[in-house]
């Protein structure tokens, strides 16, 4: 499973964008969407987001 945001938790900072090594998170009207299907689930995107709003499922 890829990573899933929560977008009621998450502020659109773009920290996760810049950290994921597959440029599977881009940022849309001010909130993150991750592309499941190249998403690795490294998990960088949850360690580096300050609202704690990915989560690996």
């Amino acid at each position: 499973m890829a990573a899933k945001v929560d977008k009621e938790k998450c502020t659109g900072c773009g920290i996760c964008v810049d950290e994921c090594p597959v440029e599977a998170i881009k940022l849309v009207d001010d909130k993150i969407v991750i592309d499941e299907d190249a998403c690795t689930e490294c998990g960088q995107c949850v360690d580096a987001c300050p609202n704690e709003s990915i989560k690996l499922q």
